[in-house]
Parts: structure tokens; C-alpha cells; sequence
């Protein structure tokens, strides 16, 4: 399960100093920080696709590709055993899948007149900006990856994606039929219930059903994961922006949406181990001779990132139209 995380903020009087005055020369440890947990304070609500992975770093000097290992469930035993008689032994079945980390970042840089001049506070404005585009870029690393699956449900039992139209929208029906399909592959649940992520467009067409039930009729705000809006037949439901759309691709032109239903254990995420998302300010004058009259300052971030699908089996991507239809796909 996972909470919500409260960060201790320490603030330095420099942060209130006047506007036009704040610059990135000169900051404190404490200003660091406090900047490094804004920028991962804005980052985490956009990881919702993370949230259900089995998260497992590599050690650094580990190298940049992790091995995830699978085995096979062992074989019924229906055959009476003969008295006296030692049976034979049974082998262990494992595969394994691996993925590896690759790195992602960006930056913006700030001239020392805009630093001097501009009425707002850029480096908190900048940090926060980066925030949400470390956040939506890890995510939508681990989204690819997930909707990638083999385990596909049209909505209205249609042949394929592109004959899917508007009428065709996400129901109970299609999210039950998920549900079927996870429980004969023996998939786990995560915390007592299968888990779908959902687009707020599906999600508009799912809620008038008579059978939702809001998440705050059955689990208090301290257990809610990141996003969550309500549970039907069987699925707790987190809702996100960045649920994946291919505009254009159904019939006439309608987007098509997926969801996406998991079972506990369906894929892992990997990152290096001390290469997690870092906030990095680079001061005045920092560049030395390539910024001879110091003239830049500039902040990013770096993050190294992995998702790999690990039981095909136990996640089921549902595709369906929906009543709105959104000229651009994500």
C-alpha cells in the first residue's frame, strides 16, 4: 500500500529575501534540500503507473541490467504413493527476464538579468516545472511498457482496436471479463483487490454505473493510493491524465483508451541504486571559462529508469471508445 509521504520542509530566511533579488548564487545545504524535496514532491503524484511494480534497484558497480527471476508452479500430485517405495524428485522451473536501466533528463537555464530583474521567484518556479516533466516522463516510461501487454479485451466484444467507435465504452461487463481472466490465471491481488488505472474520460463513463462506489465510502484517506477514485467488481480504480490514448485510431477517427487491470507481481521498475531522480542547480559563475562573465545558472534533473513486464498473465489491457473523443493521442 502506499501512503502518502510527508516531507519536512526547512526553509532559509533567503527564500524570503526580496523577489527580484533571489538568485541561485550562495545556497545553503538547507536551501538544497528544501528545493530537491519540491522537485520530488511534484514529481511523485505523476507516477501512478509505478506504484503497482515490484521495485528492485541495482546495487551500484552492479552494472545497468537487472534479472528478474521467475518460477513455475509446481505440478499436482494425484498419484497414491506405494509403500515403502521413496517417490521420485521434483525439479525446480525457472525463467528469467531482464531489462536494463537507460538515463533521462532535462534542464532550463536561467540568464543572471532574469535572476536580477524578474518579479518571480524562478528557481522555485523552474524546480516545479521540472518536477512535473521528470514525473510524466518516468511514468509514461512505465506506461509504454504496460500497455504493451499480450492480454487484450475490446470493449463490446469487437474484433479489434479499430472498430472500436464511441458507443463502445468501458463497462462493468468489460472490467468483470478482466477480472475472469486474472482470477484462472491464479493472479494475486494487491492489498485484497485487483488494481485498474484509468483515463478521468472512461472514467466519466464508468461512474454512472449503480454498482460505483466512491473511495470514500470504503477506505479512509491515509490508505488511498495515489490517485484512487472508487472500486467496482472486484478493482480499485486509480485515476490519471497520462493513461494512454491513441487518438484517431478506433473507427471514424475515435480515440481509443486503454485501462489497464493488474494483479500483484505483473511487472517490475529498476533504477540504479543512487541514480534516482536528483535535483541539480548549477550556479553562476559555476561554468568557469565557458561562462567567462557569469552569465548562467541552470537547474535539471537526471533519473535512470527500467519497467519490464514480468507475468503476462496477470495484467489485462481493456481498449475502448469513450463519450468524448480528444484530438490528440499521449
Amino acid at each position: 500500500m502506499m501512503n502518502n509521504t510527508m516531507h519536512t520542509i526547512r526553509f532559509d530566511l533567503q527564500l524570503f529575501a526580496e523577489p527580484n533579488t533571489q538568485t541561485t548564487a550562495g545556497l545553503s545545504e538547507e536551501m538544497r534540500v528544501f528545493y530537491s524535496d519540491y522537485l520530488v514532491d511534484n514529481a511523485v503524484p505523476r507516477l501512478v503507473h509505478d506504484q503497482f511494480g515490484q521495485k528492485h534497484p541495482i546495487p551500484e558497480g552492479g552494472g545497468k541490467t537487472i534479472e528478474f527471476r521467475k518460477y513455475s508452479h509446481l505440478p499436482k500430485l494425484t498419484t497414491p504413493l506405494t509403500e515403502g517405495v521413496t517417490p521420485d524428485g521434483q525439479s525446480l522451473t525457472v525463467s528469467t527476464v531482464t531489462a536494463t536501466v537507460a538515463q533521462y533528463g532535462g534542464y532550463v537555464t536561467l540568464s543572471d538579468v532574469l535572476l536580477l530583474t524578474a518579479v518571480d521567484n524562478n528557481l522555485m518556479q523552474a524546480t516545479k516545472l521540472l518536477g512535473a516533466q521528470a514525473g510524466a516522463t518516468l511514468d509514461t516510461i512505465t506506461r509504454e511498457v504496460l500497455v504493451g501487454g499480450t492480454n487484450v479485451i475490446y470493449s463490446g466484444g469487437v474484433s479489434g482496436r479499430s472498430a472500436l467507435t464511441a458507443a463502445h465504452t468501458l463497462t462493468v461487463d468489460d472490467i468483470m471479463k478482466a477480472v475472469r481472466v486474472l482470477k484462472n490465471q491464479n493472479a494475486e491481488k494487491i492489498d485484497g483487490s485487483y488494481i485498474a488505472i484509468i483515463h478521468p474520460d472512461v472514467a466519466y463513463d464508468l461512474m454512472h454505473d449503480e454498482m460505483w462506489e466512491s473511495v470514500k465510502t470504503y477506505a479512509d484517506p491515509a490508505d488511498w493510493y495515489e490517485g484512487e477514485i472508487g472500486r467496482i467488481a472486484g478493482c480499485r480504480f486509480v485515476e490519471t491524465t497520462e493513461a494512454k490514448i491513441w487518438a484517431g485510431a478506433g473507427a471514424n477517427g475515435q480515440a481509443v483508451y486503454a485501462t489497464l487491470v493488474l494483479g500483484d507481481n505483473a511487472y517490475g521498475i529498476t533504477e540504479l541504486e543512487g541514480g534516482g531522480l536528483q535535483h541539480i542547480v548549477k550556479q553562476l559563475g559555476s561554468a568557469g571559462t565557458s561562462d567567462p562573465i557569469n552569465q548562467r545558472a541552470s537547474i535539471g534533473w537526471k533519473a535512470t529508469r527500467a519497467a519490464e513486464r514480468l507475468v503476462e498473465q496477470f495484467m489485462v489491457r481493456i481498449e475502448s471508445g469513450c463519450s468524448f473523443n480528444p484530438a490528440v493521442g499521449n
